[in-house]
């Protein structure tokens, strides 16, 4: 059985995708991979989506759009993706042992925040630990907050963040920044910023049944000595992995792996291929900008159908 529409990936852009095409009688199969719901899943409150004036749990979120989908007739399988073949029609996709194949695909994979990898780090998550400023800085009015980082995202999430914290400190391993000079020279002429140079996190405190992060150990990468920051929250901003190896051999991406779309559409370089949300976006990456990317790809996606069949 050769598929109209198999879509990989689960977050926000997949699962409007899977919506949309499922609405098209197109009978979209979505895999969802280890982490379904994507980055949302390990949000704690999205206040700033739209329709949800009182705000949403990120799995709760994720939870009604797979629903949404299913209605429509979506099939959803918690399954991962191995490999690809695209290069002939229809594409080929496995699961396992198990070979799909299909006349369109849509690339819904995301990004994931590089994080410090450390266990303390995973269980603060959405407890005062965050990779995104624009989605949770809000929570953190008047308080202290850490950004770790030294590149042009750690000196935009700290900028951005000085809008509610009272105070903004980068924690950066060297004693100089990585970041533009232009994005250097706003931070280090505020005032709310501060530095806390060659140190890197050795541990975060706190418990999340408690009041969450409560601060960290910070190790000086010079002298090996240890000491106690207190704190309300950290942003953790060492950049994003487009999650795209399944796909480098086969499409154009950039240098870091994002996948290349042509401007104002979610085509790849691959007729029949469409790419949406954060694995084609590293400007915006918001739940809603990848909802509404999903949507072009599935409208994409439909009108390359049709023209198969005129």
């Amino acid at each position: 059985m050769v598929r109209k529409v198999i879509i990989i990936g689960s977050g926000p852009a997949g699962l409007t995708a899977a919506i949309y095409t499922a609405r098209a009688n197109l009978e979209p199969l979505v895999f969802e991979g280890m982490q379904p719901g994507g980055q949302l899943t390990i949000t704690t409150d999205v206040e700033n989506f739209p329709g949800f004036p009182e705000g949403i749990m990120g799995p709760e979120m994720m939870t009604l759009l797979r629903k949404q989908a299913q209605r429509f007739g979506a099939e959803t399988q918690f399954a991962a993706v191995d490999k690809v073949d695209l290069s002939q029609h229809p594409y080929k996709v496995w699961v396992g042992e198990n070979v799909h194949e299909t006349q369109t695909l849509i690339i819904a994979t995301g990004a994931s925040a590089r994080l410090l990898g450390m266990e303390s780090e995973s269980k603060l998550m959405g407890y005062g630990v965050s990779a995104c400023a624009t989605c949770d800085g809000f929570f953190y009015k008047d308080k202290k907050v850490l950004v770790v980082g030294g590149g042009d995202s750690a000196l935009e999430e700290a900028n951005y963040l000085t809008r509610f914290a009272s105070n903004v400190t980068v924690v950066h391993r060297r004693d100089e920044l990585r970041g533009s000079k232009i994005m250097q020279a706003r931070a280090l002429k505020n005032s709310k910023i501060d530095f806390l140079w060659n140190a890197v996190i050795d541990e975060m405190l706190g418990d999340p049944q408690d009041k969450g992060l409560t601060g960290v150990r910070v190790k000086d990468t010079k002298t090996g000595e240890l000491y106690t920051v207190e704190c309300d929250g950290v942003f953790i901003a060492i950049g994003h992995k487009p999650n795209s190896d399944l796909f480098v051999n086969f499409l154009d991406t950039d240098d870091v792996g994002y996948i290349k779309t042509e401007p104002g559409t979610s085509r790849t370089s691959v007729e029949g291929v469409f790419a949406a949300g954060d694995i084609q976006d590293s400007v915006y990456r918001q739940a809603v900008t990848a909802a509404g990317s999903g949507c072009m790809a599935a409208l994409d996606a439909e009108r390359y159908l049709e023209a198969l069949e005129a």
